[in-house]
């Protein structure tokens, strides 16, 4: 990342994370007057990004990423209403927005990655006897340590990269 505004948009995307991460996990709610801002705010802050001198790109991608997670998640939802809530098909737009920034993979592996890290989750609190199969376990969570491990992997390498002479 390059920009101020990139720094801060993923800055804004770290706290709204740890927010909903906790309020999914005590209430199993992904609240709208968290998640739907956040489309606003993070796509404000990438375009001003843009305008800053960041490439065109990947605004384009970050767009494209958001429609497509979001109809992603949107077409499980109505695949199988029991799986996935409707914050959840909202989180995943927001997630898309910045995964897709970031590039075409990173968006393909941060949508597998929060589906890992769910079914990780749900093995561990099966064999641990803190949950069943019919045991409801809040998905933002995973959604969100999946994407900002990817997140994390790719900010790290593009530094890594960066510093090859």
């Amino acid at each position: 990342m390059s920009t101020a505004l990139e720094i801060t948009a993923f800055a804004y995307l770290g706290v709204v994370s740890i927010v909903l991460a906790v309020i999914d996990l005590r209430h199993h709610r992904l609240p709208n007057r968290i998640v739907l801002p956040s489309y606003g705010i993070g796509g404000a802050l990438l375009l001003g990004a843009v305008l800053a001198g960041a490439p065109p790109a990947a605004l384009g991608r970050a767009l494209a990423g958001m429609v497509l997670l979001f109809g992603f998640y949107l077409l499980l939802r109505v695949l199988s209403s029991r799986g996935l809530g409707g914050g959840d098909v909202k989180l995943a737009g927001v997630l898309g927005l910045y995964l897709g920034w970031l590039g075409w993979e990173v968006l393909a592996v941060g949508a597998v990655a929060g589906f890992v890290v769910g079914g990780v989750t749900g093995v561990v609190l099966v064999l641990s006897r803190r949950a069943d199969r019919r045991t409801r376990i809040a998905f933002g969570p995973a959604m969100l340590i999946g994407a900002w491990l990817v997140i994390g992997v790719s900010v790290a390498g593009g530094v890594a990269g960066s510093l090859v002479v």
